[in-house]
């Protein structure tokens, strides 16, 4: 299989559940640690929702977010001119060798996006690079191998097995909350604080908003290329996945919790 490809895609139901996030529901580990004018550079910033409210916090310091695709990047950008923040710049770069100096910022922050690497170690290295003597490296990844979900549907098993098994075929891990310890580690941190937090869907809002994404994901987005494209599952498997996903989120008792590891690195 071809490596390190991003198994998402950047399809509007994609796009739809990542402008969901904010530093509040997806960064509370690492607000306690922030200080007024600090610099950060936020590494796969997407459609810019979480990297616009780290930069209000940070005003005036100056915060940057990269993405590898200019479409995304584009839309982050209209976003912070629509929420007025002038201290935040979006770019295109790649995540293994951005173009800037070591030591370049005070904080440099990922979410969700080691998970998709191929070479994470790698990553946190050039993260502990731009974070300089002193700086703080900041990760939070999802564990998908971890996740509960409530009634048992089984088509969302399929679904599940379907998504780990594109993950690791695309050269990345889907399981990577656990991991991130022994990546900080790896990549030369000697001071690694961790911690981990939950997103849990249950309200019958909240059930109709995530199920209806996925709903739609699993038809539309790169996940249902991927899974044709390698043979996991045709046409039919989609369509009933997707039914599985209406049937949780119609469900009164339906819940979903998904674990997340995190890591506040330093060294």
């Amino acid at each position: 299989m071809q490596t390190e490809r991003y198994s998402h895609g950047h399809h509007e139901s994609v796009l739809r559940a990542h402008s969901w996030r904010t530093a509040e529901n997806s960064v509370g580990y690492l607000l306690p640690h922030l200080r007024t004018g600090a610099s950060l550079l936020d590494v796969g910033s997407g459609p810019g929702t979480i990297t616009v409210d780290l930069a209000r916090r940070l005003d005036p310091g100056r915060v940057v977010g990269l993405d590898s695709s200019a479409e995304v990047v584009a839309q982050a950008q209209a976003h912070a001119a629509a929420e007025g923040v002038t201290n935040v710049s979006f770019e295109t770069a790649d995540a293994y060798a951005v173009d800037a100096p070591d030591g370049s910022f005070d904080i440099v922050h990922t979410h969700q996006l080691l998970q998709h690497l191929g070479r994470p170690v790698d990553a946190l290295r050039e993260f502990r690079r731009l974070a300089g003597q002193g700086g703080l490296v900041a990760a939070r990844d999802v564990d998908y191998a971890g996740i509960i979900i409530h009634p048992h549907v089984p088509a969302l098993d399929e679904w599940l097995d379907l998504l780990l098994r594109i993950g690791r075929n695309n050269g990345g891990e889907p399981a990577a909350g656990r991991r991130l310890k022994a990546w900080a580690r790896q990549a030369g941190f000697t001071d690694v604080a961790v911690s981990a937090s939950t997103w849990l869907f249950e309200t019958d809002e909240q059930r109709a908003w995530w199920g209806g994404s996925w709903a739609d994901r699993a038809l539309h987005s790169s996940y249902a290329e991927h899974a044709v494209e390698q043979g996991l599952a045709d046409r039919a498997d989609l369509e009933r996945i997707s039914a599985g996903w209406r049937e949780w989120a119609a469900a009164p008792d339906g819940w979903l919790l998904m674990p997340h590891g995190e890591i506040l690195a330093r060294g």
